[in-house]
């Protein structure tokens, strides 16, 4: 009933929607651990479980699930719509997962088993260095993607663009990425501008964490979903705000973006982008705070807050990104009272 519900009802959705099958599972797909079907049935409510999903021009998708045996590792599909939007459909990086727990520093990665045009980064960004030995070398597909600094009307290549926008949030470097002869690994290196090549686990997790995605983003299809969590992660706070530059940017590049952060400066970033660098109209954004159980209350409520053109929020709920006010509003008092 709170953030990572949501997020997981979508994942859901897109499970239900690309497995015909007539039973869901509840653990296994896109890294999901939801238990047995008593624990995902909300406390007050009895079954059915109903997830519709509202689309401006495919109308909606609705799914419907059955608790069978409340101890049962599934649920009963029971109903399904044949209209569904783009992202629930089956084309190829129309839907984006990025989980919180991602992939940190590694030497060495595996290969998708997906051929080259739907190749995709992966829940926890396993596939990275595959994605750009393959792909890092080829022209940008979507060219409206191309950096906003970049005045040149030239193609870039996509190896380039992620070093751009990882240069800003993490820090400049160049990277290469190829698959080891007779392998199904890849090796990813990294090198500061001037420096010598190294591997990952030498270049920190801020880097790791960030590239899945940049990468994505990138690559995403146009009307597609994003989803990621804790985008901030291993982030300094410039990086951070960067990166909410960089997903509302990406968002007005066709992209619907839902991310779940805790992080006041991702959100900042975020408002820069809608007043400061005018990437995203105002309109185009919404945050949700998801505030605890009432008194009362069987669930978190969720206010919805939204964006002015100058970047301002329409209200401030108690809870929302105000412990930098809380704490130097305290020490204000001790030093007063010194």
């Amino acid at each position: 009933s709170g953030k990572t519900s949501l997020i997981q009802s979508l994942l859901i959705a897109r499970e239900v929607a690309l497995n015909q099958s007539n039973v869901l599972r509840l653990n296994g797909p896109f890294g999901l651990e939801l238990g047995a079907a008593e624990d995902v049935l909300n406390w007050v409510s009895k079954s059915p479980i109903r997830i519709t999903i509202e689309d401006d021009e495919s109308g909606y998708g609705m799914w419907q699930f059955d608790v069978l045996s409340p101890d049962a590792l599934y649920l009963g599909v029971t109903s399904r719509s044949p209209n569904l939007p783009l992202a629930f459909n089956v084309h190829p990086r129309s839907f984006t997962y990025l989980c919180a727990e991602r992939f940190g520093p590694r030497s060495i990665l595996g290969s998708s088993p997906l051929p080259d045009h739907e190749l995709e980064v992966g829940v926890q960004g396993e596939y990275c260095a595959h994605v750009l030995s393959v792909l890092g070398s080829k022209i940008l597909e979507d060219e409206s993607r191309k950096h906003p600094s970049r005045q040149d009307t030239t193609s870039m290549l996509l190896k380039y663009e992620v070093e751009q926008w990882l240069g800003e949030i993490a820090r400049p470097v160049e990277i290469t990425a190829e698959r080891l002869p007779g392998s199904s690994v890849v090796k990813m290196s990294f090198r500061s501008h001037g420096g010598e090549w190294v591997s990952a686990p030498n270049m920190g997790f801020g880097i790791s964490y960030a590239l899945p995605i940049i990468l994505s983003g990138l690559i995403a299809r146009f009307d597609g979903l994003m989803i990621v969590e804790n985008p901030e992660a291993h982030l300094h706070p410039a990086g951070q705000s960067r990166m909410g530059v960089f997903l509302a940017w990406l968002a007005s590049k066709g992209v619907q973006v839902v991310l779940e952060t805790h992080s006041d400066h991702v959100l900042n970033g975020i408002r820069r982008a809608i007043g400061e660098h005018r990437f995203l109209p105002a309109e185009s954004a919404l945050a949700y705070f998801f505030r605890e159980d009432q008194p009362g209350e069987p669930h978190p409520l969720a206010d919805q807050l939204r964006f002015s053109n100058t970047g301002g929020i329409s209200h401030w709920p108690p809870g929302f990104f105000d412990q930098y006010q809380i704490d130097v509003a305290s020490l204000g008092r001790i030093r007063r009272q010194h």
